[in-house]
């Protein structure tokens, strides 16, 4: 596989887990005041997996345009 195959796989991936953290986030906030104590770390791990996917495809676009 190309380096842009290996990134486009990865991105899949990685956009599957942003959208589960993000669900994970809207479900959390449905249930408030349940579990309250886990927002800060819920909404860490959707921020993590934001950036995370966004550098990536920051860096398939830099290759694409290579």
């Amino acid at each position: 596989m190309s380096t842009i195959e290996e990134l486009k796989a990865e991105l899949k991936k990685l956009s599957a887990k942003a959208t589960q953290s993000k669900m994970d986030l809207h479900d959390l906030s449905e249930e408030l005041p349940i579990n309250w104590q886990q927002i800060m770390d819920v909404a860490q791990k959707a921020h993590d997996a934001y950036a995370i996917l966004e550098k990536k495809r920051a860096e398939l676009k830099q290759l694409e345009a290579a």
